[in-house]
Protein backbone atom coordinates (compact mmCIF):
# COMPACT_ATOMS: atom_id res chain seq x y z
CA UNK A 1 0.00 0.00 0.00
CA UNK A 2 2.71 2.26 0.77
CA UNK A 3 4.09 1.49 -2.76
CA UNK A 4 1.09 2.49 -4.24
CA UNK A 5 0.55 5.77 -2.64
CA UNK A 6 4.49 6.85 -2.86
CA UNK A 7 3.95 5.74 -7.20
CA UNK A 8 0.42 7.88 -6.74
CA UNK A 9 2.41 10.85 -5.86
CA UNK A 10 4.86 10.54 -8.15
CA UNK A 11 2.64 10.81 -10.82
CA UNK A 12 0.14 13.55 -9.74
CA UNK A 13 2.22 15.39 -7.31
CA UNK A 14 5.92 15.38 -8.57
CA UNK A 15 5.79 14.63 -11.79
CA UNK A 16 8.18 17.32 -13.04
CA UNK A 17 10.26 19.51 -10.92
CA UNK A 18 8.00 22.17 -11.46
CA UNK A 19 5.26 20.34 -10.27
CA UNK A 20 6.99 19.32 -7.36
CA UNK A 21 7.88 22.92 -6.26
CA UNK A 22 4.58 23.74 -6.65
CA UNK A 23 3.40 20.89 -4.34
CA UNK A 24 5.57 21.59 -1.97
CA UNK A 25 4.52 25.70 -1.73
CA UNK A 26 1.44 25.06 -1.29
CA UNK A 27 1.70 21.84 1.24
CA UNK A 28 4.02 25.18 3.42
CA UNK A 29 0.93 27.68 2.53
CA UNK A 30 -1.25 24.86 3.91
CA UNK A 31 0.54 24.02 6.93
CA UNK A 32 0.97 27.50 7.57
CA UNK A 33 -2.62 28.20 7.80
CA UNK A 34 -4.04 25.31 9.65
CA UNK A 35 -1.47 25.17 12.40
CA UNK A 36 -3.64 27.79 14.23
CA UNK A 37 -6.68 26.25 13.28
CA UNK A 38 -5.27 22.85 14.70
CA UNK A 39 -4.48 24.31 18.16
CA UNK A 40 -7.46 26.54 18.57
CA UNK A 41 -9.74 24.00 17.59
CA UNK A 42 -8.09 20.89 18.90
CA UNK A 43 -5.36 21.26 21.06
CA UNK A 44 -5.99 24.42 23.54
CA UNK A 45 -9.98 23.37 22.92
CA UNK A 46 -11.89 22.57 25.99
CA UNK A 47 -14.21 19.26 25.77
CA UNK A 48 -15.83 18.74 29.38
CA UNK A 49 -17.57 20.56 31.44
CA UNK A 50 -21.17 22.04 31.95
CA UNK A 51 -21.01 25.78 32.44
CA UNK A 52 -18.88 28.69 31.37
CA UNK A 53 -16.03 28.19 33.91
CA UNK A 54 -15.04 24.94 32.46
CA UNK A 55 -13.29 26.55 29.74
CA UNK A 56 -10.24 27.42 30.63
CA UNK A 57 -7.52 26.29 28.16
CA UNK A 58 -7.85 29.69 25.74
CA UNK A 59 -9.10 27.80 22.59
CA UNK A 60 -12.20 26.94 21.40
CA UNK A 61 -15.08 26.25 23.90
CA UNK A 62 -16.94 23.08 22.77
CA UNK A 63 -18.56 22.77 26.41
CA UNK A 64 -20.93 25.48 24.95
CA UNK A 65 -21.78 22.68 21.91
CA UNK A 66 -22.18 20.06 24.54
CA UNK A 67 -23.88 21.52 26.84
CA UNK A 68 -26.59 22.87 24.03
CA UNK A 69 -26.69 19.88 21.84
CA UNK A 70 -30.38 18.36 22.57
CA UNK A 71 -31.84 22.11 22.20
CA UNK A 72 -29.66 22.48 18.75
CA UNK A 73 -31.16 19.05 17.93
CA UNK A 74 -34.58 19.21 18.88
CA UNK A 75 -35.45 22.76 19.67
CA UNK A 76 -37.95 23.17 22.22
CA UNK A 77 -39.45 20.21 22.08
CA UNK A 78 -40.56 18.93 25.80
CA UNK A 79 -37.67 16.33 26.86
CA UNK A 80 -39.62 13.81 28.20
CA UNK A 81 -41.33 13.52 24.50
CA UNK A 82 -38.34 14.05 22.60
CA UNK A 83 -38.44 9.65 21.84
CA UNK A 84 -41.22 10.83 19.85
CA UNK A 85 -39.05 12.59 17.61
CA UNK A 86 -35.94 9.57 17.49
CA UNK A 87 -39.18 7.10 16.20
CA UNK A 88 -40.45 9.26 13.80
CA UNK A 89 -36.85 10.15 12.46
CA UNK A 90 -36.25 6.07 12.25
CA UNK A 91 -39.45 5.75 10.35
CA UNK A 92 -38.45 7.76 8.14
CA UNK A 93 -35.19 6.10 7.27
CA UNK A 94 -36.19 2.52 7.14
CA UNK A 95 -38.78 3.61 4.36
CA UNK A 96 -36.02 5.41 2.50
CA UNK A 97 -33.62 2.27 3.32
CA UNK A 98 -36.82 0.45 0.69
CA UNK A 99 -35.14 2.25 -2.14
CA UNK A 100 -31.55 0.67 -1.64
CA UNK A 101 -33.05 -2.99 -1.93
CA UNK A 102 -31.79 -3.33 -5.28
CA UNK A 103 -34.34 -6.27 -6.50
CA UNK A 104 -37.67 -5.08 -5.13
CA UNK A 105 -40.19 -5.53 -8.17
CA UNK A 106 -41.80 -2.32 -8.20
CA UNK A 107 -39.57 -0.51 -6.23
CA UNK A 108 -40.63 2.91 -6.95
CA UNK A 109 -44.15 2.75 -5.99
CA UNK A 110 -43.00 0.48 -3.25
CA UNK A 111 -40.93 3.33 -1.79
CA UNK A 112 -43.35 5.47 -2.15
CA UNK A 113 -46.38 4.53 -0.58
CA UNK A 114 -43.65 3.00 2.36
CA UNK A 115 -42.41 6.99 2.41
CA UNK A 116 -45.79 8.47 2.44
CA UNK A 117 -47.22 5.94 5.10
CA UNK A 118 -44.21 6.98 7.54
CA UNK A 119 -44.63 10.70 6.79
CA UNK A 120 -48.16 10.07 8.31
CA UNK A 121 -47.12 7.94 10.95
CA UNK A 122 -44.33 10.29 11.64
CA UNK A 123 -46.24 13.51 12.31
CA UNK A 124 -48.63 11.76 14.22
CA UNK A 125 -46.12 10.98 16.45
CA UNK A 126 -44.49 14.61 16.74
CA UNK A 127 -47.90 16.19 16.97
CA UNK A 128 -49.40 13.64 18.88
CA UNK A 129 -52.83 14.45 20.16
CA UNK A 130 -54.93 12.65 17.97
CA UNK A 131 -53.33 9.59 18.97
CA UNK A 132 -52.91 8.94 22.79
CA UNK A 133 -49.80 10.90 23.07
CA UNK A 134 -49.96 14.45 24.55
CA UNK A 135 -49.83 17.13 21.80
CA UNK A 136 -47.08 19.52 21.16
CA UNK A 137 -47.70 22.78 19.49
CA UNK A 138 -45.38 23.63 16.21
CA UNK A 139 -44.47 26.20 18.11
CA UNK A 140 -42.16 24.10 20.15
CA UNK A 141 -40.28 22.29 17.19
CA UNK A 142 -37.19 23.66 16.45
CA UNK A 143 -33.46 23.00 15.92
CA UNK A 144 -32.18 20.28 13.05
CA UNK A 145 -35.48 18.42 13.81
CA UNK A 146 -36.94 21.04 12.38
CA UNK A 147 -35.40 21.91 9.30
CA UNK A 148 -34.94 18.22 8.86
CA UNK A 149 -39.23 18.27 9.12
CA UNK A 150 -39.43 20.94 6.40
CA UNK A 151 -36.88 19.23 3.90
CA UNK A 152 -37.88 16.20 3.66
CA UNK A 153 -41.97 16.82 4.19
CA UNK A 154 -41.24 19.82 1.55
CA UNK A 155 -39.26 17.77 -0.68
CA UNK A 156 -41.72 15.03 -0.93
CA UNK A 157 -44.73 17.01 -1.76
CA UNK A 158 -42.55 19.12 -4.08
CA UNK A 159 -41.12 16.37 -6.33
CA UNK A 160 -44.39 14.99 -7.50
CA UNK A 161 -45.59 18.40 -8.24
CA UNK A 162 -42.61 19.25 -10.13
CA UNK A 163 -42.49 16.19 -12.43
CA UNK A 164 -46.40 17.22 -13.28
CA UNK A 165 -45.42 20.84 -13.90
CA UNK A 166 -42.43 19.73 -15.82
CA UNK A 167 -44.90 17.30 -18.20
CA UNK A 168 -47.02 20.23 -18.29
CA UNK A 169 -44.93 22.57 -19.57
CA UNK A 170 -44.06 19.88 -22.46
CA UNK A 171 -47.96 18.83 -23.23
CA UNK A 172 -49.36 19.80 -26.61
CA UNK A 173 -52.64 21.35 -24.73
CA UNK A 174 -51.73 25.20 -24.95
CA UNK A 175 -54.10 25.71 -21.55
CA UNK A 176 -52.17 23.34 -19.94
CA UNK A 177 -48.96 24.18 -21.14
CA UNK A 178 -49.80 28.46 -20.43
CA UNK A 179 -50.84 27.53 -16.84
CA UNK A 180 -47.83 25.21 -16.06
CA UNK A 181 -45.18 28.26 -17.34
CA UNK A 182 -46.63 30.82 -15.65
CA UNK A 183 -47.04 28.69 -12.52
CA UNK A 184 -42.94 28.09 -13.03
CA UNK A 185 -41.77 31.48 -13.84
CA UNK A 186 -44.08 33.01 -11.50
CA UNK A 187 -42.72 30.86 -8.43
CA UNK A 188 -39.32 30.96 -9.68
CA UNK A 189 -39.23 34.99 -10.24
CA UNK A 190 -39.81 35.25 -5.99
CA UNK A 191 -36.96 34.71 -3.51
CA UNK A 192 -38.09 32.36 -1.02
CA UNK A 193 -38.04 34.72 2.07
CA UNK A 194 -40.96 36.71 -0.05
CA UNK A 195 -42.68 33.37 -0.53
CA UNK A 196 -42.43 32.79 3.27
CA UNK A 197 -43.58 36.06 4.58
CA UNK A 198 -46.30 36.14 2.31
CA UNK A 199 -47.77 32.25 3.22
CA UNK A 200 -47.02 33.58 6.98
CA UNK A 201 -48.35 36.97 7.01
CA UNK A 202 -50.57 37.59 4.31
CA UNK A 203 -52.38 34.58 3.54
CA UNK A 204 -54.39 34.57 7.23
CA UNK A 205 -56.07 37.58 5.75
CA UNK A 206 -57.44 36.00 2.80
CA UNK A 207 -59.07 32.96 4.94
CA UNK A 208 -62.81 33.28 6.14
CA UNK A 209 -62.60 35.04 9.93
CA UNK A 210 -61.89 32.76 12.66
CA UNK A 211 -60.16 30.60 10.17
CA UNK A 212 -56.24 29.29 11.17
CA UNK A 213 -54.02 27.40 9.53
CA UNK A 214 -50.97 26.51 11.37
CA UNK A 215 -47.57 28.19 10.84
CA UNK A 216 -45.69 25.36 10.33
CA UNK A 217 -48.33 23.87 7.72
CA UNK A 218 -48.10 27.49 6.11
CA UNK A 219 -44.44 27.62 5.89
CA UNK A 220 -44.34 24.35 4.00
CA UNK A 221 -46.97 24.98 1.74
CA UNK A 222 -45.26 27.72 0.58
CA UNK A 223 -41.54 25.85 0.44
CA UNK A 224 -43.04 22.99 -1.67
CA UNK A 225 -44.81 25.24 -3.75
CA UNK A 226 -41.19 27.17 -4.17
CA UNK A 227 -39.05 23.65 -4.60
CA UNK A 228 -41.40 22.36 -7.20
CA UNK A 229 -40.97 25.11 -9.43
CA UNK A 230 -37.07 24.15 -9.54
CA UNK A 231 -37.89 20.58 -9.14
CA UNK A 232 -39.98 20.69 -12.62
CA UNK A 233 -37.06 22.56 -14.78
CA UNK A 234 -34.62 20.23 -13.65
CA UNK A 235 -37.22 17.19 -14.79
CA UNK A 236 -38.01 18.83 -17.91
CA UNK A 237 -34.18 18.83 -19.12
CA UNK A 238 -34.11 15.12 -17.99
CA UNK A 239 -37.40 14.61 -20.34
CA UNK A 240 -35.68 17.00 -23.45
CA UNK A 241 -32.70 14.40 -23.18
CA UNK A 242 -34.61 11.23 -23.75
CA UNK A 243 -35.05 10.77 -27.49
CA UNK A 244 -38.52 11.23 -29.07
CA UNK A 245 -38.12 7.57 -30.50
CA UNK A 246 -38.35 5.87 -26.83
CA UNK A 247 -41.99 7.59 -26.62
CA UNK A 248 -43.27 6.82 -30.33
CA UNK A 249 -41.30 3.04 -30.03
CA UNK A 250 -43.09 2.61 -26.05
CA UNK A 251 -46.65 4.12 -28.13
CA UNK A 252 -46.28 1.87 -30.95
CA UNK A 253 -46.22 -0.92 -28.58
CA UNK A 254 -49.97 -0.07 -27.25
CA UNK A 255 -48.63 2.13 -23.98
CA UNK A 256 -50.73 4.67 -23.05
CA UNK A 257 -49.71 8.28 -22.46
CA UNK A 258 -48.93 7.86 -18.89
CA UNK A 259 -47.91 4.20 -19.11
CA UNK A 260 -45.29 5.47 -21.35
CA UNK A 261 -44.11 8.27 -19.01
CA UNK A 262 -44.30 6.45 -16.02
CA UNK A 263 -42.23 2.76 -17.45
CA UNK A 264 -40.18 4.46 -20.16
CA UNK A 265 -39.30 7.83 -20.10
CA UNK A 266 -39.54 9.46 -16.60
CA UNK A 267 -36.83 6.61 -15.21
CA UNK A 268 -34.69 7.59 -17.95
CA UNK A 269 -35.43 11.31 -17.67
CA UNK A 270 -34.56 11.05 -13.55
CA UNK A 271 -31.50 9.12 -14.68
CA UNK A 272 -29.92 11.86 -16.50
CA UNK A 273 -30.83 15.07 -13.90
CA UNK A 274 -29.72 12.99 -10.44
CA UNK A 275 -27.22 16.03 -9.82
CA UNK A 276 -29.72 18.56 -10.60
CA UNK A 277 -32.21 16.83 -8.29
CA UNK A 278 -29.55 16.66 -5.59
CA UNK A 279 -28.27 20.23 -5.71
CA UNK A 280 -31.96 21.11 -5.42
CA UNK A 281 -32.48 19.21 -1.91
CA UNK A 282 -29.09 20.51 -0.83
CA UNK A 283 -30.14 23.94 -1.48
CA UNK A 284 -33.64 23.87 0.06
CA UNK A 285 -32.13 22.34 3.23
CA UNK A 286 -29.88 24.77 3.60
CA UNK A 287 -32.78 27.88 2.82
CA UNK A 288 -34.90 26.56 5.47
CA UNK A 289 -32.44 29.15 7.71
CA UNK A 290 -34.76 31.46 6.71
CA UNK A 291 -38.28 30.44 8.38
CA UNK A 292 -36.44 32.47 10.95
CA UNK A 293 -37.95 35.79 9.20
CA UNK A 294 -41.74 34.39 10.39
CA UNK A 295 -40.97 33.67 14.26
CA UNK A 296 -39.50 29.75 13.50
CA UNK A 297 -36.35 28.31 15.17
CA UNK A 298 -35.10 25.87 12.91
CA UNK A 299 -31.12 24.69 13.17
CA UNK A 300 -29.36 27.95 12.66
CA UNK A 301 -31.81 29.83 14.50
CA UNK A 302 -31.49 27.86 17.24
CA UNK A 303 -27.99 28.47 17.54
CA UNK A 304 -28.32 32.27 17.29
CA UNK A 305 -30.60 32.18 20.08
CA UNK A 306 -28.43 29.98 22.36
CA UNK A 307 -25.52 32.69 21.33
CA UNK A 308 -27.64 35.14 23.65
CA UNK A 309 -27.93 33.17 26.86
CA UNK A 310 -26.06 35.54 29.01
CA UNK A 311 -24.18 32.79 30.40
CA UNK A 312 -22.30 31.78 26.88
CA UNK A 313 -21.95 35.48 25.40
CA UNK A 314 -18.76 35.12 23.38
CA UNK A 315 -19.03 31.95 22.14
CA UNK A 316 -20.61 32.97 18.79
CA UNK A 317 -17.38 31.72 16.73
CA UNK A 318 -17.64 28.01 18.16
CA UNK A 319 -21.66 28.02 17.33
CA UNK A 320 -21.35 29.03 14.17
CA UNK A 321 -18.39 26.65 13.28
CA UNK A 322 -20.26 23.67 14.72
CA UNK A 323 -23.35 24.89 12.57
CA UNK A 324 -21.78 24.93 9.43
CA UNK A 325 -19.63 21.68 9.92
CA UNK A 326 -23.80 20.46 10.50
CA UNK A 327 -24.50 21.68 6.97
CA UNK A 328 -21.64 20.11 5.21
CA UNK A 329 -22.17 17.02 7.05
CA UNK A 330 -24.99 16.77 5.47
CA UNK A 331 -24.34 18.86 1.84
CA UNK A 332 -21.48 16.32 1.44
CA UNK A 333 -23.49 13.20 2.34
CA UNK A 334 -26.10 14.28 -0.10
CA UNK A 335 -23.89 14.73 -2.92
CA UNK A 336 -21.71 11.15 -2.15
CA UNK A 337 -25.58 9.87 -2.65
CA UNK A 338 -25.94 10.94 -5.73
CA UNK A 339 -22.59 10.01 -6.98
CA UNK A 340 -23.98 6.51 -5.55
CA UNK A 341 -27.20 6.92 -6.99
CA UNK A 342 -25.47 7.47 -10.38
CA UNK A 343 -22.63 4.65 -10.15
CA UNK A 344 -25.54 2.10 -9.80
CA UNK A 345 -27.97 3.36 -12.43
CA UNK A 346 -25.19 3.75 -14.70
CA UNK A 347 -24.33 -0.11 -14.02
CA UNK A 348 -28.18 -1.19 -14.71
CA UNK A 349 -28.38 0.75 -17.90
CA UNK A 350 -25.12 -1.02 -19.12
CA UNK A 351 -26.56 -4.74 -17.89
CA UNK A 352 -29.78 -3.79 -19.75
CA UNK A 353 -27.88 -2.48 -22.94
CA UNK A 354 -25.89 -6.53 -23.04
Amino acid sequence: MAANAARWMRRNLFATPLQGLATLALAACLGAAAAPVLDWAVLSADWSGERRTDCTGGGACWVFIGARLGQFVYGFYPEAARWRVDLAAALVVAAGLVFAVPRLSRRGTVFGVCLVVAMVAAGALLAGGAIGLPAVSSRQWGGLMLTLVITVAGLAAAFPLGVLLALGRRSDMPVVRALCVAFIELWRGVPLITVLFMASVMLPLFLPEGAEVDRLLRALIGVSLFAAAYMAEVVRGGLQAVPRGQAEAAMALGLGYWRTMASVILPQALRHVIPGLINTVIGLFKDTTLVLVIGMFDFLGVVQVALTDPEWLGFALEGYVFAGLVYWIVCFGLSRLSLAIERRGAGAARGNSL
